[in-house]
C-alpha cells in the first residue's frame, strides 16, 4: 500500500511504515495536482501538514483513498467531515507537537521581556558606534517569575505552557469554553514531580488578571482578541499567539503595540499567511517566527510514528 507524505515526514515514521510493508512516497505534488496523482499511483493514504489542502473535490475525485492523516492538531485544512461520511478515516497528532509549541511560546515570552526581537535587529546596525545608547535602551526588562500568565485555550498545548509557567514560579490562570479543570503535573529531572489544581475561569477575568496572556485555540470564525478584548487587559500586557493566524485582530493589535497598551506581542501565525502584513513583520515591538511551532527534530519524530502507528493499525489489524 502507497502512503504519499505531501508535506514531508519524519524517518523515524518512514521506517516505522516501510517496516509494516507500505511504501513511502514524500515527492511534493503541487496542490492541483494531488488528487490524479493519488488516482496515477493507487494511493491509499495522504499525510499532510498545513501547506496541502484535502477538500471535497480531492476527496469526491479519489475513491481508493483510506486515510487522510494531519501531522499535528489543527484540521481546519481537511474537510474532516465529508471525508469521514464517505467512509475515509481521518487521523492526526494532537500530542506530539505540545512540548516544542509551549517551548516557543516561551521563547517569544523570553524574547519580548528582554528586547530581544529589537536588540537582534539594532545590534548589528549600530552595536560598534552605539552600544551604550542600545544598553540604555534595553535595559528596562522585567522578570517572569511571579507575574501571571493567562492561558486562552486549555487542551494539550496549553497545559503544557502551564507546566512550564509554573516550573518557571509563574501563577497560572487559564479559560476554557470545554475544560473546567485539568490537573497539571509538573515533573522535574531527578523524577520527583508536583501536581498542581487549575481550575479556568470566565475570559474576562483572565483578561483583566493577566500579565501575559498565550492563545491555544483553534481556528474559528471571528476574533478571540479584538479591540474589545484588548481594552480590558492589563497596561503592558504581553500577548503570544502560536496557535492560529485570524484569531488576534493584527489592525488592534499593532495600534494597541503604538499606543503602549500592549508592550509587546509574540507572532508565530498571521491572518495572511505566508504573506504577513507588512505593518507587522516591521514592528518593532513584535516577535516574530514563520509559523514553526511544532517544527522540532522530537515533535517531528513524534508526528511521524504516531502516524504511522495509527495508519497500520488501522488498515493492518483490521
Amino acid at each position: 500500500m502507497k502512503v504519499l507524505a505531501n508535506d514531508g515526514i519524519s524517518k523515524a515514521g518512514i521506517k516505522v511504515l516501510e517496516k509494516a510493508g507500505f511504501e513511502v512516497i514524500t515527492t511534493k505534488v503541487a496542490q492541483e495536482q494531488v488528487a490524479t496523482f493519488i488516482n496515477t499511483h493507487d494511493v491509499k493514504v495522504i499525510l499532510v501538514r498545513s501547506a496541502t489542502k484535502v477538500r471535497q473535490d480531492i476527496i469526491d475525485s479519489c475513491p481508493g483513498l483510506k486515510i487522510i492523516g494531519r501531522g499535528g492538531v489543527g484540521m481546519d485544512n481537511i474537510d474532516v467531515d465529508y471525508a469521514r461520511k464517505q467512509g475515509i478515516h481521518v487521523i492526526n497528532t494532537p500530542a506530539s507537537s505540545s512540548e516544542s509549541v509551549a517551548e516557543l511560546v516561551f521563547a517569544h515570552l523570553f524574547t519580548g521581556v528582554r528586547f530581544l526581537h529589537d536588540s537582534n535587529r539594532n545590534m548589528p546596525l549600530e552595536g560598534d558606534t552605539n552600544f551604550n545608547g542600545l544598553k540604555k535602551a534595553y535595559a528596562n526588562g522585567i522578570e517572569l517569575k511571579g507575574k501571571t500568565l493567562g492561558i486562552i485555550g486549555f487542551g494539550r498545548i496549553g497545559q503544557a505552557v502551564a507546566k512550564m509557567a509554573l516550573g518557571l514560579g509563574m501563577k497560572v490562570i487559564a479559560s476554557d469554553k470545554y475544560v473546567g479543570e485539568a490537573v497539571i503535573r509538573v515533573d522535574f529531572y531527578n523524577g520527583q514531580f508536583i501536581n498542581v489544581d487549575i481550575k479556568t475561569e470566565p475570559m474576562e477575568e483572565l483578561l483583566k488578571h493577566s500579565d501575559f496572556i498565550t492563545l491555544h485555540v483553534p481556528a474559528q470564525e471571528g476574533y478571540v482578541i479584538s479591540r474589545e478584548e484588548l481594552k480590558v487587559m492589563k497596561e503592558e500586557v504581553g500577548i503570544v499567539n502560536a496557535a492560529r493566524g485570524g484569531v488576534i485582530d493584527e489592525v488592534a493589535l499593532v495600534e494597541a503595540l503604538d499606543e503602549g497598551k500592549v508592550l509587546f506581542a509574540g507572532l508565530d501565525v498571521f491572518e495572511e499567511e505566508p504573506t504577513p502584513a507588512m505593518k507587522v513583520l516591521m514592528h518593532p515591538k513584535i516577535s516574530l517566527t514563520p509559523h514553526i511551532g511544532a517544527a522540532t527534530i522530537e515533535a517531528q519524530d513524534r508526528i511521524g510514528t504516531e502516524l504511522a502507528d495509527q495508519i497500520i493499525s488501522l488498515l493492518k489489524n483490521n
